[in-house]
């Protein structure tokens, strides 16, 4: 059984493109296409699911259009429809010093001056100038902490921890 904290999000099946079960593809990383993998992980209802990738070719800066094998109508293409696409963890090609942001999904964050625990980190919000954590702390709450190189000290991969010099009273908010 694939786990969670074991992918990472890369994107979001939209439509089927043409009629022999060719689906888009909105990627917010081209991990798929650097490291060559042969699947995607795809989440249907609730469940993680590896589908192997029969080809793709991009349609655009953001956007595939993937052939997975198996899914060969529109019909069966349709139903992958909204599934949000993942990659494995392991697959990854990121260095040690150089995570991408949208691995970082599940990690703790902690305050570098307090060592307090601030919460998991549960998405990265870029649609604005300056990206955000979304944390759900420890009392279920959430909360939008700035996702700044700056105040990032450590990023820990193997503890899937990131300590952060938090601007005063931010927490507060």
């Amino acid at each position: 059984m694939i786990k969670q904290e074991n992918v990472y999000k890369i994107g979001k099946l939209g439509k089927p493109h043409g009629v022999k079960g060719e689906v888009s593809f909105q990627f917010t990383d081209d991990v798929f296409d650097r490291v060559e993998a042969d699947y995607l992980i795809l989440d249907i209802d609730g469940i993680l699911v590896p589908f192997f990738i029969e080809d793709y070719r991009f349609h655009g800066e953001e956007t595939a259009l993937v052939k997975f094998c198996d899914i060969d109508s529109q019909d069966k293409a349709r139903e992958l429809t909204g599934c949000e696409v993942f990659f494995p963890r392991k697959l990854s090609d990121s260095a040690e010093e150089e995570v991408a942001w949208n691995e970082l999904i599940g990690y703790t964050l902690t305050d570098a001056k307090s060592d307090k625990t601030i919460g998991t980190i549960t998405s990265i919000d870029d649609s604005t100038l300056n990206l955000l954590f979304e944390i759900k702390t420890e009392d279920n709450q959430e909360r939008l902490i700035p996702a700044s190189e700056d105040l990032i000290e450590d990023i820990d991969t193997k503890g899937k921890t990131i300590r952060i010099n938090l601007p005063e009273g931010i927490l507060d908010l």
